[in-house]
């Protein structure tokens, strides 16, 4: 097995001893079965010349040069190759095997029976190796009884995510890709840059996109939004959290807003227009619509009941708010404090009439010091007349603990 930093730049002769340039780069076949099929050689004129293999008859000659049979022709590069060194080499990949983001230090080749790629080394050696700097360190380690050893992953178990050549498809690992939580996935991607994570976002079906989009942090958000089609885009708010997509849309000039929110069904538009609307109060931005109430007179049975059918697609839910017959806030009970009940016993019974509440007009930092001093995960905010307009939670006043700091 040989190494890209070991052939790079190495001088390159025919089978007679003709100077016939160094070796930049090799081509591989971006496929399941990577084999090299070509080498990139620059001569003395900087003239770039495209050899395939078949001319090739050593890696390492005598010298540890390149050497190419006596008479060769030149090749275009076709649509399904690559370049080892613009393409692999110090570009991001995800391990699937590890679940992790990784970073290619060298390229592994086996040179038997044909020239293919083996792998990438992720390891500190493959950055010693194209120093010229392997044997030096291993030497001053072993003294020490350590034991330096190449990261060594096999071509079957990364997922490239950056393949530079825009006509080449990115290889299709979505059984791999779907293993890899959401919100996991969103972290790996956000080591690297908008337009690789657009290309594995168009690999995922549209649930799981959005899903890995709402974990995403907001400035990627916006710019994917740049990039996709109105129509792309409108597919992907449908299945995003509404007050994530009230963000995105905010950012968005108005004409690209309104062409996409028309082609959103009509109770998902409501929603997010709601939430660009009170976006303009000072807690607005961080409200979401995601609670549910019930009247005092419900029995612990219905509440249950409505809780099943309601929330399905809630991503939290710790309260549940009590309202009058006009609609106004009088109280309030805990999932724990409804569980305790009698399936018979009427809300009003249990209920607590005293709920801390906040408006739109309420400072952030007035928000926060309520959330840490009653120890809630959320806060109703109400209108004058007591009218609930949404929730804040704690997990909403995250940022704010960081910016108020």
């Amino acid at each position: 097995m040989i190494y890209f930093s070991e052939l790079k730049n190495k001088k390159v002769f025919t089978e007679d001893n003709v100077f016939v340039g160094r070796l930049r780069d090799l081509v591989f076949r971006a496929s399941e079965n990577p084999l090299i099929t070509k080498v990139l050689i620059v001569s003395q004129s900087k003239e770039q010349m495209m050899i395939p293999v078949d001319y090739l008859k050593k890696m390492h000659g005598d010298y540890g040069d390149v050497i190419l049979r006596k008479h060769y022709e030149l090749q275009a590069l076709s649509d399904d190759e690559m370049f080892v060194g613009k393409n692999l080499l110090d570009n991001q990949i995800i391990d699937i095997a590890g679940d992790k983001m990784v970073r290619v230090n060298d390229v592994a080749i086996q040179e038997k029976p044909e020239y293919i790629l083996a792998g990438v080394d992720i390891g500190v050696l493959g950055i010693l190796r194209w120093f010229g700097l392997e044997d030096r360190a291993n030497k001053i380690l072993a003294a020490f009884k350590v034991n330096l050893t190449s990261r060594f992953l096999s071509w079957a178990d990364i997922q490239t995510l950056e393949l530079t050549r825009g006509h080449v498809k990115i290889k299709k690992e979505q059984t791999k890709l779907d293993k890899i939580r959401p919100e996991d996935l969103a972290d790996y991607l956000e080591q690297t840059n908008v337009s690789n994570i657009s290309s594995i976002i168009k690999m995922l079906d549209v649930q799981r996109a959005a899903d890995v989009i709402n974990n995403l942090n907001l400035n990627y958000q916006i710019e994917l939004f740049k990039q996709f089609s109105i129509e792309e885009a409108a597919k992907i708010v449908k299945h995003m959290d509404a007050e994530e997509s009230a963000d995105v849309l905010a950012s968005l000039t108005k004409s690209r807003r309104a062409k996409i929110m028309e082609l959103i069904d009509e109770k998902s538009r409501k929603e997010i227009e709601y939430l660009l609307h009170l976006s303009k109060s000072p807690v607005g931005d961080i409200i979401t619509t995601e609670y549910t109430t019930v009247n005092p007179h419900q029995s612990v049975r219905e509440v249950i009941d409505q809780i099943r059918q309601v929330t399905r697609e809630f991503n939290d839910m710790h309260y549940v708010y009590v309202l009058n017959k006009d609609e106004q806030l009088v109280g309030v009970f805990s999932l724990h404090e409804l569980l305790l009940q009698q399936l018979d016993a009427q809300v009003y019974k249990f209920m607590n009439p005293n709920v801390t509440v906040v408006y739109l007009s309420t400072p952030e930092s007035v928000v926060l010091r309520k959330l840490l001093k009653y120890k809630l995960y959320a806060l109703p905010v109400i209108d004058s007349e007591r009218h609930i307009i949404g929730l804040v939670t704690f997990d909403d006043v995250s940022e704010l603990i960081h910016n108020i700091r």
